[in-house]
């Protein structure tokens, strides 16, 4: 899988649904199963149910994507120009469920789940 077209968008909305989350970019979307951890750009790291989560995922919203990585069982990487950092561990012995999520590219071209 090919998250390349993510770098230079902007994360344009975030939605908590239920059991994943969905991130928007303009028109691609990157639909996760397994919440990520998220980094700021001082390396303080919450996960999910943590305190601030929520607001640490909000936070990106309007910040453009400088690199997306899918590394396959491996890890998925968002970093943004804030220097937050979106990952997902998607090591065998770290998933509960056998997909992590779905992703959409912008034209549709790229369309995939993981």
């Amino acid at each position: 899988m090919d998250l390349t077209s993510l770098t230079d968008e902007e994360l344009t909305s975030v939605e908590f649904v239920e059991q994943h989350l969905a991130l928007h970019f303009g028109e691609a979307l990157l639909t996760l199963y397994v919440w990520p951890d998220i980094a700021d750009a001082d390396g303080i790291s919450v996960g999910f149910g943590q305190p601030g989560y929520r607001d640490a995922l909000c936070s990106v919203i309007g910040e453009t994507v400088t690199e997306a990585a899918f590394h396959e069982d491996t890890a998925l990487t968002v970093e943004f120009e804030n220097g937050t950092v979106l990952a997902l561990s998607l090591r065998e012995e770290d998933m509960d469920i056998p997909e992590a999520g779905s992703f959409v590219s912008a034209d549709g071209s790229e369309s995939c789940q993981f």
